[in-house]
């Protein structure tokens, strides 16, 4: 076993040749290279596969001895000062290996198919391994200095990839808006660890930990200095996990490919926050109001993320805002000292969230058959609706993540989060009732989306939705070269393969293009798998193929079955607190988690109560709606509750505008933030150019004018200087007669 953990390192940069050599092969052969992209994909998948296998022997491994490793040597030497860079593995490694290698693979398998329209599907593997190699290299850290460099790493990933179709407006203003925000976070979070480096002398967790303890226990630190240090590493918990009030980033984050949104923002990227408050949880334990301060922006964003999802339209931004909420709830428990319920729901939410995200982009990509390449229509839930006929197979895996989410069991989610809800009562009765609350938004809005976008019937108001086999679609790739008449269900693979005489289109192009059938079976996916999925051609919505289908229904048995991993069967611990059992013994816990099944029971019915409330709210308030009406000018009217307001409509609507509109936080930073920057600007450069400036170039002034009258005075003439000496005598004369009398 020590021999095993010894080749641990391997973990982080396993995945990095994949990125390495597309660059290079695209910089040397890139014709050769282009020509057997899928070949990098294969590797990707393959490299990420060896990681996954390697993280669940060592996991293995540790829950059967509940052993910790940790491995350093020196990078930096300078007299007292000594840099060591070096790996831990330990139960929290482990679980975030796992999470991020298992849906990163399921991940890169759906993104085979998802992104082979695109040209930059070479640009996309190349990222994405980058990224697994950052987010590895984060989790398996031991200091903090080697987190700092990780985490700008996924910051960088993360930007490029929000970004990826960076020719889209939309899309560049929202990597941008991701850098900044994130940036906020991660000065704070430099600061922090600098701070606690001047406090212990030391970056390594082991010896800060200790070294901290020991100062707290001797009271030799200045409490308020430390916890303001703690508020400033918590600062970039809080951009990176979306928090309130640097939450406003992870919507527009949806810009980028939805395969993007599952990895990223879904399960990985965003957890990285989570992770981080969870391994300094031993820091932050023993300073005072810390914990209180972590719970409450836990509790907040709770509440928040639930209420901006109400009433998106968007599919993925309703999503976003739902992991959003979800992450609070994991804060929430961290803030609690619930460190098993916290990483249990971290599991459970991954692979559920996952399983949406990669359902809401098999809906996407069946919505462009009919509207285009156009993210405000094809992710538009109100143009959907009737779907469940033509995509059965992505309505059902939906619908699993959406019970899950809702806290229905035995899916995976009901298991963690019913654990943070009844913690809550114990640890204040004022947050359990709004993460009660909660629960039951988040049942309603999930729900809404579900039903927005499967039942009743379809509401996309387009001439060629008419089932005519003959009937053409429009459509321009954004990627895609020039054609016409190009084919196809999948009007992005057609326009990729058509026509090479034409050159390539102008995203912003006026001109359409018309698309016959059959183009899609042209290229095939290196991982299809026969007669599996739909093939049939249709200009109705259709099943994705194979590639995409294959990681869904993987998913589908994580959301079921993941969540057994926090029941005790047939021993007093059940196998997660066992895998978690060092990490619990650090914080100074009991490791005993028996349940009391009849005290279970009973906050089961309560929770999932509300829950089925939530979901009957929104049948009751949707389903009529979208199986009724075909007009979308009614719809809307219908959801913002008619021209005719009662005092309880107004209420309605009012909530309605909040949500919409992002609870107008984004207004507010828009307006008092970049506007009163801006301003900032403009009057900090008028008081440089004016007054700073303005002073000597005065006195400059003044000393040239001067200097041109003297000049004038001075003639030679011995009468002139007589005249003038005996004028300035007299005035003085005059002056000091009037002083003196």
């Amino acid at each position: 076993m020590e021999q095993t953990y010894q080749y641990a390192w391997i973990i982080p940069f396993l995945p990095l040749p994949v990125p390495m050599l597309i660059g290079l092969g695209l910089l040397l052969f890139p014709t050769a290279t282009k020509s057997l992209r899928r070949m990098w994909a294969f590797q990707s998948i393959l490299l990420l596969s060896i990681v996954m296998i390697f993280s669940m022997n060592l996991s293995i491994q540790q829950i059967n001895s509940s052993s910790v490793y940790q491995y350093v040597w020196s990078w930096i030497i300078n007299n007292d000062f000594s840099l060591e860079f070096g790996y831990l593995i330990d139960p929290l490694t482990s679980i975030m290996s796992i999470l991020i290698t298992t849906v990163g693979i399921l991940v890169l398998i759906y993104s085979d198919n998802y992104m082979s329209h695109d040209d930059g599907y070479l640009r996309f593997f190349a990222y994405m391994s980058f990224f697994s190699t950052s987010m590895l290299g984060l989790v398996t850290s031991s200091n903090l200095i080697q987190i700092y460099i990780f985490w700008e790493l996924v910051g960088v990933c993360s930007y490029l990839l929000i970004g990826f179709w960076f020719t889209r407006p939309v899309a560049a203003k929202a990597c941008q808006k991701a850098f900044v925000t994130n940036r906020v976070g991660d000065f704070g979070l430099l600061l922090g660890i600098l701070g606690f480096y001047w406090i212990t002398g030391s970056f390594e967790f082991r010896d800060l930990f200790q070294i901290f303890n020991n100062l707290i226990s001797n009271n030799e630190v200045n409490f308020v200095f430390v916890t303001l240090c703690a508020v400033l590493l918590f600062a970039g918990a809080i951009a990176k996990s979306a928090q309130f009030p640097l939450h406003v980033w992870l919507p527009d984050a949806m810009e980028g490919p939805t395969p993007i949104s599952a990895l990223i923002h879904a399960a990985t990227m965003v957890a990285a926050g989570i992770f981080l408050v969870a391994r300094l949880m031993p820091l932050f334990i023993v300073i005072p109001h810390i914990m209180n301060f972590i719970s409450l922006i836990g509790i907040i964003t709770v509440f928040l993320g639930a209420t901006l999802a109400l009433a998106q339209k968007d599919i993925k931004r309703g999503l976003a805002y739902s992991t959003m909420s979800q992450l609070g709830y994991m804060m929430l428990a961290l803030g609690m000292g619930s460190y098993r319920s916290a990483l249990f729901h971290l599991i459970t939410h991954a692979y559920s969230k996952a399983l949406l995200f990669l359902g809401s982009g098999s809906v996407i990509h069946s919505m462009e058959t009919l509207v285009g390449y156009c993210p405000k229509k094809s992710q538009n839930m109100v143009l959907m609706g009737g779907l469940t006929k033509h995509i059965p197979i992505t309505k059902n895996s939906f619908l699993l993540g959406t019970l899950s989410l809702c806290g229905i069991p035995p899916l995976a989610c009901f298991w963690s989060k019913d654990e943070i809800l009844n913690d809550s009562w114990l640890y204040s009765p004022s947050f359990a009732i709004i993460a009660w609350s909660t629960a039951g938004l988040t049942a309603f809005y999930m729900c809404r989306i579900y039903l927005l976008t499967f039942e009743g019937h379809l509401n996309v108001h387009f001439q060629n939705y008419s089932g005519k086999r003959n009937t053409p679609v429009y459509s321009i790739s954004l990627w895609g070269k020039e054609g016409s008449k190009i084919s196809n269900k999948n009007f992005r693979l057609g326009t990729l393969l058509k026509m090479k005489k034409n050159g390539r289109p102008s995203f912003f192009s006026n001109k359409v293009y018309k698309m016959d059938e059959n183009v899609r079976n042209l290229i095939q996916p290196f991982l299809s798998i026969p007669n599996f999925g739909n093939t049939k051609t249709s200009l109705y919505p259709y099943e994705s193929d194979n590639t995409m289908l294959f990681p869904i229904l993987i998913l589908i048995l994580f959301t079921l079955f993941v969540g057994f991993l926090g029941i005790p069967f047939n021993q007093d611990v059940d196998i997660l607190t066992k895998w978690l059992t060092p990490s619990i013994n650090l914080l100074h816990k009991n490791s005993n988690n028996s349940i009391d099944w009849y005290e279970f029971c009973n906050d089961a019915v309560f929770s999932v109560s509300i829950a089925s409330f939530g979901i009957f709210i929104a049948f009751f308030l949707y389903k009529p709606v979208y199986s009724s009406f075909q007009n979308l000018d009614l719809i809307n009217s219908f959801v913002k509750m008619g021209p005719k307001r009662n005092f309880s409509d107004k209420i309605k609507n009012a909530i309605y505008d909040w949500s919409y509109n992002r609870g107008y936080i984004d207004a507010f930073y828009g307006t008092f933030l970049t506007v009163g920057m801006r301003k900032l600007a403009e009057f900090t450069h008028f008081f440089d150019r004016r007054i700073i400036d303005g002073i000597p170039n005065g006195v400059g002034l003044m000393s040239f004018f001067v200097a041109e009258v003297i000049k004038s005075v001075g003639g030679g003439r011995i009468s002139s200087y007589l005249f003038f000496y005996f004028s300035y005598v007299l005035i003085f004369l005059l002056i000091y007669y009037f002083l003196n009398f």
